[in-house]
C-alpha cells in the first residue's frame, strides 16, 4: 500500500487532544491521526448525523475501551421488548405509542450495531484478530 504524505492545520486544541491520546496509548500522533482518518472515512457519508462525531472520536479510545464497545448490546429488557413488538406486529396492528417505541428501540439497535462495527475495525487496525466470535460476547 503507497503512503501519502499530507499537511494538516489543526486547532491547538485539537492537536492537544491528540497528542495526548498519542501519549495514553503509547503510540505517534501520525499513527492516531492516519488512524482516526481511516476508521472515519468509510462511515462519515453513511452514518446518521448525531452519532458522527461518537464514531470519530473512537479513534482516540485506549484499546481497553474498544474492546467494551466492541461487546456493547442492547440491554435484555430492550431485546426482549422489541422482539415482544416486532411479534405483535405480525399479529395485529401497533398502537401509535408501541409504534413509536419500536422506532426508539430500532434506532437504538442500530446505533448500537454501528458503534460495534466502528470499534471492530480500529481494533482490527491496531492489530487485534477479531475473527474469534467468543471475542464479542456481550458483557452483562
Amino acid at each position: 500500500m503507497s503512503v501519502q504524505s499530507v499537511t494538516l492545520n489543526l486547532p491547538e486544541t485539537v492537536y492537544e487532544q491528540i497528542q495526548r491520546a498519542a501519549v495514553k496509548t503509547k503510540r505517534r500522533v501520525d499513527e492516531i491521526m492516519a488512524e482516526a482518518v481511516a476508521a472515519v472515512a468509510p462511515i462519515m457519508d453513511s452514518a446518521p448525523q448525531n452519532l458522527r462525531a461518537v464514531l470519530a472520536q473512537m479513534a482516540y479510545l485506549n484499546d481497553a475501551a474498544l474492546w467494551q464497545a466492541a461487546r456493547s448490546t442492547m440491554t435484555v429488557e430492550q431485546r426482549e421488548r422489541l422482539q415482544f413488538l416486532h411479534d405483535k406486529q405480525q399479529r395485529e396492528a401497533l398502537t401509535a405509542e408501541e409504534k413509536t417505541e419500536e422506532q426508539i428501540l430500532l434506532t437504538l439497535y442500530r446505533e448500537t450495531l454501528l458503534i460495534r462495527a466502528q470499534a471492530v475495525v480500529i481494533l482490527k487496525m491496531r492489530g487485534y484478530s477479531v475473527s474469534d466470535p467468543e471475542q464479542f460476547a456481550p458483557i452483562e
